[in-house]
C-alpha cells in the first residue's frame, strides 16, 4: 500500500496523491496559487489534506497547461481534473441530511426536476388562490403582487425553504471543516479572517499574478474572473434588495410593488443585469471549455445551476418590466417558482463551493502566516 493510501479510497483520491507528490519534487507550478505553497508545507496528503487543497484550487488550470508531465506523458498529471471530481465528492460526502448527498450525482437532473415541479406548484397555488386574477392586467399599487399570490403564503414559502437550506448548508461546511483536520485557532485570528476575505472577494486566484486564468486553451484572459464577479456581485445586489424591500414592507408600511426608482427596483435592476451577464458569459465559456481538464461528468451540474441562477435573474427583469399588464401573474409565479427551486436546491448543488472555498481560503492564510 503507497504512502496514506487507505482501503475504500477512490480512484480520484489516490490518483491526487500520487500528483501532489510529484508536484512537491517538482515545484515548477509553486507561484501559481494557493494550493502549491500550502502542498509544500506537507510531505505526506491525509484525505482530509487533499480535500481542503481540491477546494483551495480555483480552476484557473494554469497548472495543466505549464506541467511538463501533462498528458500525453506517461505520469497523466491533471490536478484541475481530479481536484474538481474530489471538490465534488467532499459536496456528496458531507451533505446533510447524508441520505441527500446522492443528489449531486444527478445535479444536472435534480435542479431540472426542482424548476420544473416549484414552478408547476407556484404556478397551481397562485391559479388557485387568484383565480381569473392570475392572467389579468395589474395596475402597479402597493399590493398588486399579493392579488395573485396572498403574502403570507409568500412570505412562509419562502422562510420555511430558505430556512432549511441555511440549516443544511451551515451543517455541510461545518462537517468540512472538521473533517478536513482544520486547526480551530484558524476560525479565531482575525488576520485569517481579513486574508481570507480579501481573496475571496477579489477572486485573487483567478487572477493568475495579473495574467488571468486558462479557459480553453494556454492562452491567458481575466474574462472568467470578470464573469464571476458579475455574477456574484449580482447576487448580492439581489439579495440587498429583498433585504430593503423587507425592511420597506415590515418597518415603514411601504407595500411592493415599488416605483422604478426606488432602493430595492434599482437594486435589483443592477443585480439583475450582472447576474444574468455572469451566468450567460460563464455558461458560454463552460461550452467551449477544454475537455481534458475537465470532468465531463460533472458538467450537468454546472450548467444547471447557472442556467437556475440566469432563469432568476431574466425572470425578475422582465417581471419588473411587465408588471403592469397581463403578463405579471404568470411572471411572478415563474420567478418566485425559479427562487423555489434554488432555495430547495441550495444546499445539495455546486453552490456549496462558495462557503468550501472559503474556509479553505481561511485555513490556507492561517497556515501562511504559522510558516
Amino acid at each position: 500500500m503507497h504512502g496514506t493510501e487507505a482501503v475504500g479510497e477512490s480512484d480520484a483520491l489516490i490518483d491526487a496523491r500520487r500528483y501532489l507528490e510529484i508536484c512537491n519534487a517538482c515545484r515548477y507550478c509553486e507561484g501559481y496559487c494557493a494550493v502549491f505553497p500550502a502542498m509544500e508545507q506537507r510531505r505526506e496528503f491525509s484525505a482530509g489534506d487533499v480535500s481542503y487543497l481540491a477546494n483551495l484550487c480555483h480552476g484557473c488550470k494554469g497548472c495543466f497547461y505549464s506541467c511538463q508531465f501533462a498528458p500525453p506523458h506517461e505520469w497523466n498529471l491533471n490536478l484541475p481534473r481530479v481536484f474538481a471530481e474530489l471538490r465534488d465528492d467532499s459536496y456528496a460526502e458531507h451533505a446533510w441530511p447524508a441520505a441527500l448527498g446522492g443528489l449531486y450525482r444527478r445535479n444536472g437532473v435534480v435542479l431540472a426536476a426542482a424548476m420544473a415541479g416549484a414552478i408547476a406548484l407556484v404556478l397551481i397555488v397562485a391559479m388557485i388562490l387568484s383565480g381569473s386574477g392570475m392572467f389579468g392586467a395589474h395596475a402597479v399599487r402597493p399590493g398588486a403582487f399579493y392579488e395573485v399570490i396572498p403574502f403570507p403564503a409568500m412570505m412562509w414559502t419562502g422562510i420555511v425553504t430558505l430556512g432549511w437550506a441555511v440549516l443544511a448548508g451551515v451543517i455541510s461546511t461545518v462537517k468540512f471543516w472538521r473533517a478536513s483536520g482544520a486547526p480551530s485557532a484558524a476560525l479565531l485570528d482575525v488576520g485569517s479572517w481579513k486574508q481570507a476575505t480579501s481573496d475571496a472577494v477579489k477572486l485573487t486566484y483567478l487572477d493568475g499574478d495579473g495574467h488571468g486564468c486558462n479557459e480553453a486553451t494556454e492562452a491567458y484572459t481575466q474574462t472568467r474572473r470578470h464573469l464571476h464577479h458579475a455574477m456574484a456581485g449580482g447576487f448580492v445586489l439581489c439579495l440587498a434588495a429583498t433585504a430593503v424591500a423587507t425592511v420597506f414592507h415590515h418597518l415603514l408600511g411601504w407595500v411592493a410593488p415599488y416605483a422604478i426608482y426606488s432602493p430595492p427596483v434599482l437594486l435589483g435592476l443592477v443585480g439583475g443585469v450582472l447576474l444574468l451577464a455572469g451566468t450567460a458569459g460563464l455558461f458560454a465559456i463552460k461550452l467551449r471549455a477544454d475537455p481534458v481538464p475537465s470532468v465531463k461528468r460533472l458538467l450537468g451540474a454546472e450548467v444547471a445551476i447557472v442556467l437556475l441562477l440566469a432563469c432568476i435573474a431574466l425572470s425578475g427583469l422582465l417581471l419588473l418590466a411587465l408588471r403592469g399588464t397581463g403578463a405579471m401573474g404568470t411572471l411572478l409565479a415563474v420567478h418566485l417558482g425559479f427562487v423555489l427551486a434554488l432555495f430547495v436546491t441550495l444546499p445539495y448543488s455546486k453552490m456549496m463551493h462558495a462557503p468550501f472555498r472559503f474556509l479553505a481560503l481561511l485555513r490556507n492564510a492561517y497556515e501562511a502566516k504559522a510558516h
